[in-house]
């Protein structure tokens, strides 16, 4: 009588502690489907801002690649978010082991992305965006794609060079424009709306800096968008976590369906 009790409190407990791990395993994928939800609200956020953010990513090639790669997870981890909770809620074991493989792949192919992202980090530096736009930037040739994309920048965050309009000493944009000090991209632009206009575009391609802009973009972009850096790491954190603790309970439901 006492082991049956014992055996019956034993199964209780055992039931009780499935369904507990069963309804945590679909609120951390219910996190997911909102995590790729907001991956992929991002993602197409970039492609269709007007504001230039497009070109921004367009100048730097592995940049360009990443909002795919962002798209692209957002997408998986919605499919998986959806998958994770139908197979927590109708406890199907084959549903579950399918999402745990398919959630430990993408772990490690963000473990990778962000291995990746260290080792190419050089290639965000001042001295790259320098090097480069010395190189390259031509100032009015809007058939050029580093070029327009370079003026479209600087027209849209008010801004002159990387660090500032003196990145044009020494510079192909130069070479081209000897009577040019700074692009007609780095002038002040007059507050009207309409189209555009400059305060005194004259003196501004002569290096007056009282009518040009002296701020350089590598700050005015990083400033712009600060906290949409931090708040984008955090949020990798958290997902990173989630998924791990996704498996967890994934694999500790699988082994307790009977």
């Amino acid at each position: 009588m006492g082991q049956g009790e014992a055996s019956a409190r034993g199964t209780t407990m055992e039931g009780d502690c499935l369904s507990c791990i069963k309804y945590l395993m679909f609120v951390f994928n219910f996190l997911i489907f909102l995590g790729g939800s907001f991956l992929l609200g991002v993602g197409v956020w970039v492609l269709v801002d007007p504001t230039g953010f497009r070109e921004i990513i367009a100048a730097n090639p592995l940049l360009f690649t990443g909002v795919y790669i962002i798209l692209g997870m957002g997408g998986m981890l919605f499919l998986l978010g959806f998958l994770g909770c139908c197979g927590a809620i109708r406890e199907n074991k084959c549903l579950l082991l399918f999402f745990f493989m398919l959630i430990l792949l993408i772990f490690l192919a963000e473990l990778a992305a962000a291995i990746l992202a260290f080792i190419f980090r050089e290639h965000l530096t001042r001295e790259y965006f320098t090097k480069e736009l010395k190189r390259h930037y031509q100032g009015y040739n809007n058939t050029d794609v580093f070029t327009s994309t370079w003026n479209a920048v600087m027209n849209t965050f008010d801004c002159c060079g990387v660090n500032s309009p003196e990145d044009f000493k020494d510079s192909l944009f130069r070479m081209i424009n000897q009577n040019h000090m700074v692009p007609e991209a780095c002038c002040q632009h007059a507050s009207q709306t309409g189209e555009l206009a400059y305060i005194n575009k004259e003196q501004c391609l002569l290096g007056n800096m009282m009518f040009r802009n002296n701020k350089g973009c590598y700050s005015a972009v990083v400033d712009y968008f600060e906290l949409y850096i931090y708040v984008a790491g955090a949020l990798a954190i958290v997902v990173l976590t989630i998924e791990l603790f996704a498996m967890v309970f994934a694999m500790c439901l699988f082994r307790g369906i009977q």
